[in-house]
């Protein structure tokens, strides 16, 4: 099967493309460096004519990044995919796109499931949820990822407080489940393979690490593996930005699992790898990848 990935310079392109050399599939990759400023007229242009999938790798996951910038982040988490989706129904090609938490208003007391409707409160998964919905009417053969809190994003805030010497506000108040890179990418090639052996299981499906926890208690954990010095400190307090965040992000994943036999793995095992590659790409292209 003839894979095309498309990707920006952040983190989730990298790690997939490595994943993905290591299986069967045949992957060419699209680097879009600026996708808020991407051609979306010529998109056509670079796709290669025998291609049977597109994964979108653009995985968005900042929604205070969306805020400062809406027509950026409708540009990437709108225009771009469906612009994707157009070429995909015209040439008989499926798609892979991904969404997120934030398509919820957090309201729900319970983990929210692959089949619930979205009710979102930023820029951001008002998009996503957008994007999801035409999706679902323009191309049959999609498949839509929907993934918890991006791990690399809440390491990137503790960081930030090690750097200035500052508190760092975390509110308990705040639940979900966070997903590392390597793993999000190991999904993605789990599915990908077993599109690749001919299984019919397109729709939308959820995927985060395994425990739910709460904002605070991330960071702690994030704040004990850096050791942070004297004077940074995780706090229990709201944030401005936490205005965006559902107070219950926790996604349900039995779908997932009984579809494809993808068992979800702890987050918290993969901290060490996640903060290596963080410190590796560097701040900048982290930001960059949820740019928006």
């Amino acid at each position: 099967m003839n894979v095309l990935v498309v990707h920006d310079y952040g983190p989730l392109g990298r790690v997939l493309l490595e994943q993905l050399k290591r299986s069967s599939l045949h992957i060419s990759p699209l680097l879009i460096s600026e996708p808020d400023n991407a051609d979306l007229a010529a998109l056509a242009d670079w796709v290669p004519e025998d291609t049977d999938l597109i994964v979108n790798a653009l995985w968005l996951t900042d929604p205070e990044r969306a805020e400062k910038d809406p027509e950026a982040a409708r540009q990437m988490a709108f225009s771009v995919p469906m612009a994707l989706a157009e070429h995909a129904r015209s040439s008989g090609m499926a798609l892979l796109q991904l969404s997120s938490c934030y398509v919820f208003d957090g309201r729900k007391q319970s983990a929210y499931l692959a089949s619930n409707p979205g009710h979102p409160i930023s820029q951001l998964g008002n998009w996503q949820w957008e994007c999801e919905q035409a999706l679902r009417t323009l191309l049959p053969r999609h498949l839509i990822l929907r993934t918890g809190w991006n791990l690399g994003r809440f390491i990137s805030k503790v960081r930030a407080c090690v750097d200035s010497q500052q508190t760092v506000a975390l509110s308990s108040r705040f639940v979900g489940q966070p997903v590392s890179f390597h793993d999000l990418a190991r999904v993605m090639v789990a599915v990908l393979q077993q599109v690749e052996c001919g299984a019919e299981v397109w729709g939308t499906y959820q995927y985060t690490g395994a425990e739910e926890i709460s904002l605070y208690e991330l960071g702690l954990a994030i704040a004990e593996t850096l050791e942070l010095p004297e004077g940074a400190r995780v706090v229990d307090e709201n944030a401005d930005w936490t205005a965006l965040e559902p107070v219950n992000a926790t996604l349900g994943c039995t779908k997932i699992r009984n579809a494809f036999g993808i068992k979800q793995l702890p987050w918290r095992t993969q901290l060490d790898d996640e903060l290596e590659l963080v410190s590796s790409l560097g701040e900048a292209k982290l930001e960059g990848e949820n740019a928006g």
